[in-house]
């Protein structure tokens, strides 16, 4: 089967189409013939080698979340899910690839009127949005601010916490047509990078970290929340505990979250929700797997509104609402 491995980290250029054998699903773990894959912050990080010392080695497949159908399963699984299409997670790879095996325990049925590109468009993205918002503690009638909102979690945040009462819904981006596409989204208030005025919102999630974190916690009000749920600038400064301090007049928290601290059947149900919802998947462009590089090229140059999504010749087309 094709597959896209990392051959050296670092820029899009270490990645590289290669042949792999087939795999074989293990206990637990089904077959799935891939038709579409998500491209995402974490597989950047981890081509960039930024995410090293967890032991990523040179030939690594990239790809966490997949769609397309089941065509085998291992011991312990029910084989009523042959022959499905689905969503899966596959963890932190062995996605790009036209097979992956995934546990069964992270599968979604598809409904037939969702396309897989739409699937892995909301699936990783709307769960963590979504959780996030609850870590946050998020309530009707709260102001938030999304940081970093052009991306896959952010766009979803931006729709989640409208649909929940937000009274503001602030979002940062890059441009003014990017912000004009939020606006469309749900978001009330298109800012500045840095955030805005002072003392403006009850709920910060912020997607970038980075260098520039600790001056958010100038823009909660008293009993504000802000919630990381990704780094894409890199990690916060090395002083950062001392902001963290500094806010403690205001009763000021701060929180991170990852999808992986929420136990598999919630995510599964929070997947299909969204998938069965009215959440729209928003997509940059859809790319065939042999153009991987060109794809982390673009998000690398921050060229990406939503998602880009590779596809295997296994794709039939879309079948649902994907675009934007």
């Amino acid at each position: 089967m094709k597959a896209v491995a990392v051959q050296a980290f670092g820029g899009p250029e270490g990645l590289a189409v290669v042949d792999l054998p087939d795999p074989s699903p293990a206990g637990g773990q089904v077959l799935i013939t891939t038709e579409a894959i998500g491209v995402g912050g974490v597989d950047v990080l981890i081509r960039s080698g930024a995410l090293a010392a967890y032991g990523f080695e040179a030939g690594h497949v990239l790809g966490g979340e997949i769609a397309g159908t089941v065509t085998a399963v291992g011991d312990g699984v029910d084989p009523a899910w042959t022959g499905q299409r689905v969503w899966a997670f596959a963890g932190t790879g062995g996605g790009y690839a036209e097979q992956a095996v995934v546990p069964a325990a992270t599968l979604v049925a598809l409904p037939p009127d969702v396309s897989p590109v739409d699937a892995v468009t909301l699936g990783s993205s709307g769960t963590v949005a979504r959780f996030a918002l609850r870590h946050a503690r998020f309530a009707p009638g709260e102001s938030v601010l999304v940081r970093g909102a052009a991306g896959g979690i952010g766009i979803v945040a931006v729709q989640l916490a409208a649909r929940g009462g937000a009274g503001v819904i602030a979002v940062t981006t890059s441009s003014a047509e990017r912000g004009d596409r939020l606006r469309e989204l749900g978001a009330t208030h298109v800012v500045g990078r840095d955030g805005g005025g002072a003392g403006d919102y009850d709920v910060i999630l912020d997607v970038v970290a980075g260098p520039d974190l600790p001056a958010f916690f100038g823009r909660l009000n008293p009993n504000g929340r802000l919630v990381a749920v990704g780094a894409v600038a890199g990690d916060p400064p090395a002083d950062f505990g001392t902001a963290l301090f500094a806010a403690f007049r205001k009763s000021l928290s701060f929180a991170t979250f990852s999808a992986d601290t929420v136990p598999a059947a919630d995510r599964r149900a929070a997947v299909a929700e969204l998938l069965a919802g009215d959440v729209r998947a928003v997509v940059h462009e859809v790319l065939p797997l042999e153009q991987a590089a060109a794809a982390h090229r673009k998000l690398d140059a921050g060229e990406v509104f939503g998602r880009i999504v590779l596809t295997t010749p296994e794709f039939s087309g879309a079948r649902g609402t994907a675009g934007a």
